[in-house]
């Protein structure tokens, strides 16, 4: 027994463990302390504590010593673990980082985990590393090697900034019901029906369906995003043409906007958003009293993040799409009851970047 630090505790002291124990709350080490001195205050033997507790007799020694030697708070504590010494140095990590950051080895497509251990294996003197070190120094440095993503990098020269800075004066002027700001776009969809019935969720059991799955063909989704007011309009169509586009705009025009002088539209800069289409459609005069309530604003080449309906069709793919959706008319009919719900809950986009 370890007679050496005997444990006496105060009326306080004694109470607090004893209310920690009955909670049984935190830590369980710091509780298992707790029972420990509440024990040795008790008289008890430090190997039938060490039974009790379910601890090695050396806990029960290093718990009495700090103790004696530090006070209770002390005793309830850890000291901080000093844990194992890093297996990479930091000239090794930074070399693991730019073999990570550099083209892989022949014949392969992208560096994993297993190729750079083995690639760093091979560059220093270690004589294994394992993947989960590889796996944290990555990590610590927020690289994925093995995550790609394709993107485009956009000329910024003097027609990238006129155009910018013209779509973003439109978001940012007064709201006037005469002069709307309308931001235009287009998203394709894949009908895609269920070869087998769903089953559906029960309590304990998630939803499952089958991996297999019917192609019905393809839609196109038209979305009108107003930049001044909580309003949204999706029209599924068959195909995206330069007639599809013309309808869109003639809807604008006549049904949605009829009050309106002139409607501001920003869209990019696909081949069919152009004047041209409306007389694709319809005849001279026709297209030229549509025309004559627009004015086409258009974004950037490679920069349609600045068309802010971007960020609408992002919504509705998330919030409505994102299923299997077999038949044009059931699309039709999610996309309307979606629209209806958004428009009616007064759902704005938040837009931020200015000129300045």
């Amino acid at each position: 027994m370890n007679v050496r630090h005997r444990v006496t505790l105060s009326q306080e002291e004694r109470d607090r463990l004893r209310e920690m124990v009955r909670g049984g709350k935190g830590a369980v080490r710091r509780l298992k302390r707790a029972q420990i001195l509440l024990a040795a205050d008790a008289g008890t033997t430090d190997e039938t504590i060490a039974a009790n507790v379910v601890v090695g007799t050396s806990t029960v020694y290093r718990t009495k010593r700090r103790f004696v030697e530090e006070g209770l708070e002390e005793a309830l504590s850890e000291d901080p673990r000093p844990g194992a010494e890093r297996k990479l140095s930091a000239n090794e990590e930074a070399l693991l980082v730019a073999t990570a950051c550099a083209n892989p080895p022949p014949g392969r497509a992208r560096w994993t985990l297993d190729l750079l251990a083995g690639e760093m294996v091979r560059l220093t003197h270690h004589e294994s590393i394992s993947s989960e070190t590889i796996r944290r120094r990555l990590a610590e440095n927020q690289l994925k090697p093995w995550q790609k993503k394709m993107w485009c990098i956009p000329k910024v020269d003097a027609e990238f900034v006129a155009r910018m800075e013209d779509v973003l004066d439109l978001y940012a002027e007064v709201p006037d019901k005469r002069l709307p700001v309308v931001c235009f776009d287009e998203t394709p969809r894949q009908l895609i029906g269920e070869a087998r019935v769903p089953v559906m969720a029960k309590p304990g059991k998630r939803a499952r369906y089958d991996y297999e799955y019917v192609r019905n063909g393809t839609a196109n989704v038209f979305m009108m995003v107003d930049v001044h007011r909580p309003w949204r309009h999706a029209k599924v169509t068959q195909q995206r043409t330069a007639v599809d586009f013309a309808e869109c705009m003639r809807d604008l025009v006549d049904q949605h906007y009829p009050e309106a002088e002139r409607i501001r539209v920003v869209l990019d800069n696909l081949s069919t958003h152009s004047p041209g289409a409306l007389y694709e459609r319809f005849k001279p005069a026709e297209a030229r009293r549509i025309l004559d309530r627009l004015e086409f604003h258009y974004t950037p080449k490679h920069a349609s993040w600045l068309n802010m309906v971007e960020i609408e069709i992002g919504v509705l793919r998330g919030q409505c799409l994102d299923r299997r959706i077999g038949e044009r008319d059931r699309l039709e009919s999610e996309i309307a009851h979606w629209q209806r719900q958004r428009n009616a809950s007064g759902a704005q986009i938040k837009w931020s970047f200015t000129t300045t």
